[in-house]
């Protein structure tokens, strides 16, 4: 006798529905290893989103501003197909691809209302390690 056929679970789960608004925000995500580029609505569900290590790229060159535009022109291509015409953009981190994948939202069709950048600064936070002896 032939097994039930059970659902997977991906398809078990329901795909939640993100509502498209014309107006959205980029949250761009610049560390030293990597580059994030989320694109979402105003409540701050997810639209689409890229990095420069889904784009391919290993090792050093995910931190280089030409792996930042690729995946920059990904996200923003499923983005203005779905219906996303102008942005507020966030910038995070102190990563190599900060202007050049601001640079390919706007060449992919994105027009940019707003740049901000969100880097968080320590007020002189936690102690740094001791003196290296050699």
């Amino acid at each position: 006798m032939a097994k039930a056929q059970q659902p997977s679970a991906k398809a078990a789960a329901k795909k939640r529905i993100v509502k498209v608004d014309t107006y959205g925000d980029v949250h761009i995500s610049a560390s030293f290893n990597n580059i994030i580029i989320s694109i979402t609505n105003k409540n701050g569900q997810v639209i689409s989103w890229s990095s420069a290590g889904k784009m391919g790229f290993k090792g050093s060159k995910k931190n280089t501003p030409y792996a930042a535009q690729m995946a920059a022109a990904d996200a923003a291509k499923t983005a203005f197909d779905a219906g996303v015409k102008k942005v507020d953009v966030y910038v995070k981190g102190p990563g190599a691809g900060r202007e050049s994948s601001i640079r390919s939202l706007s060449q992919n069709g994105i027009e940019i209302a707003m740049i901000k950048d969100c880097t968080p600064l320590p007020h002189n936070g936690c102690r740094p390690p001791k003196k290296r002896r050699v």
